[in-house]
């Protein structure tokens, strides 16, 4: 019977009693708005001719949205999102209260994925329609119980999908986020089972259908995402290769399951702010600027302090007891993942970094922020504990020295120094009460970047004796030296 409603919808759109239903390339507007620091894609699609707009999965700095809407005499009038986010907090809800617009959500999934605020619910088959833009809600489990793909429609055939997490370019979204970033033991498996049929009931839809997903490289929700923003299905069956095992349910399970990366920590937060009412941030926040004196009084009380330059603007080591988390492109992923959102923080940053770096963090609702301190204001530290590859080789000879290498296991079994062991930097505390705090130990990564959080946490934890090799794989590589997998 559903079917048959959803059938009848789509026939009396065509024929205009429910509104145009084929796409005008004159009338259609299409971006994508894409935020390198997440590797997250958000879309906003409107009829130019009405104005009327809808914004599918929005970042919480709703500014980007407001700007774009304003410039092209659009009407925001509708906003949605493919699933529950667990890699960013949505801007849904604040984008919903400044302009006015009608919130769509997924009601798929059963009563454990459910949004607890106030919502007009989307089953599979309903239909959005945006001015004469037809939008319909096609149900795709497997990543998430309730993720839902919109398909964009020109009369009675789908032109383009905005699939969020369920199908990328080159991937497939991961079904094991739930059990490993929010706890929730022994949903993997369905999950990678309900993906498997997801696939093969989406492999029936043309193969010139546009695939738009939600991420591209750099994020956390598959292992093989590609930098490429948009595919179609045809060429995604060709050459990606999680849909070379449709055809098998069991050989699917097993390759979807193996070699993800371990989640950030903040996953498990975002999962639960996307789904419950919290408070919203409607404008980007303007933090307070602290002096030298209130920053030495932030340090006495003990809050987090947070170096955000990088390894040349501190050549001569770092403050004991101060992290470094480098204010570049991975900033909050490398922030969630190491620290607690009841931990209030200050950032050592320069003026004209500052406004990115808050928009940063409230795109995974890392508000807690006490104000920033200009690093002329900062006490410079007394040594130097970073090391040169020739010394980083002698470090490798001596059996009384630790030597890590912090990144994920993944990238580690790939390629990695003889002789070095591995533990990811988001877990380096784990040598508290395994090593003497004076044991020597060296850390390196890829680039230096990781190297650098764990030095610094490991040094606040009261290790004395760490020393970093920033030159990671990447120098260790261009010199030749050998590696082993």
């Amino acid at each position: 019977m559903k079917n048959l409603i959803s059938l009848l919808t789509v026939v009396l759109t065509v024929f205009g009693i429910n509104g145009t239903a084929s796409v005008d390339g004159q009338s259609l507007f299409f971006e994508r708005i894409y935020d390198e620091t997440l590797a997250q894609a958000s879309y906003i699609i409107g009829d130019k001719q009405t104005g009327d707009a809808i914004v599918i999965d929005p970042k919480r700095d709703i500014d980007t949205y407001l700007a774009i809407s304003k410039q092209n005499k659009l009407n925001i009038k509708q906003i949605t999102e493919t699933h529950i986010h667990a890699d960013f907090l949505t801007g849904s809800r604040e984008l919903a209260h400044v302009t006015g617009a009608k919130l769509l959500l997924s009601d798929e999934g059963g009563q454990d994925w459910q949004y607890q605020f106030a919502h007009t619910s989307l089953r599979d088959g309903s239909i959005i329609h945006v001015g004469s833009i037809m939008l319909k809600v096609m149900h795709t489990p497997g990543h998430t119980p309730e993720s839902i793909s919109f398909l964009l429609m020109d009369g009675i055939k789908p032109v383009k999908a905005i699939t969020g997490d369920f199908i990328f370019v080159g991937d497939v979204g991961r079904p094991d986020l739930l059990e490993k970033a929010a706890g929730m033991v022994g949903t993997q498996e369905k999950g990678a089972r309900d993906l498997f049929v997801s696939l093969n009931e989406f492999m029936k839809l043309p193969d010139n259908l546009e695939i738009w997903p939600g991420h591209g490289a750099g994020s956390f929700c598959g292992k093989s995402l590609s930098n490429i923003p948009q595919s179609t299905l045809g060429e995604e069956k060709k050459s990606n290769p999680a849909l070379k095992y449709l055809n098998n349910q069991d050989a699917f399970v097993k390759y979807i399951l193996e070699g993800q990366p371990a989640p950030p920590r903040y996953f498990a937060m975002m999962k639960h702010l996307n789904k419950v009412d919290r408070p919203m941030l409607i404008e980007v926040p303007k933090h307070a600027v602290l002096s030298k004196d209130d920053f030495l009084r932030a340090q006495q009380n003990k809050l987090t302090i947070i170096d955000t330059r990088t390894l040349n603007d501190f050549a001569k080591g770092l403050n004991d007891g101060v992290l470094q988390i480098n204010g570049g492109k991975f900033f909050s992923t490398w922030l969630g993942s190491v620290l607690d959102y009841n931990q209030q923080i200050v950032l050592i940053a320069p003026e004209q970094n500052r406004e990115d770096l808050t928009r940063k963090l409230m795109r995974i609702g890392m508000d807690n922020i006490y104000g920033f301190v200009s690093p002329a204001d900062v006490p410079a530290p007394a040594q130097s504990d970073l090391i040169s590859m020739q010394e980083f080789k002698q470090y490798l000879n001596d059996k009384n020295v630790v030597v890590l290498d912090v990144r994920n296991e993944s990238e580690y079994k790939s390629g990695h120094i003889a002789g070095v062991a591995n533990l990811a930097f988001a877990r380096i505390l784990e040598l508290e009460g395994k090593h003497a705090k004076n044991k020597p130990i060296v850390v390196h990564c890829q680039s230096g970047v990781r190297a650098s959080i764990a030095y610094s946490m490991l040094k606040k934890q009261g290790f004395t004796n760490v020393k970093n090799y920033t030159g990671g794989m990447n120098e260790w590589v261009d010199a030749n030296n050998a590696v082993v997998q």
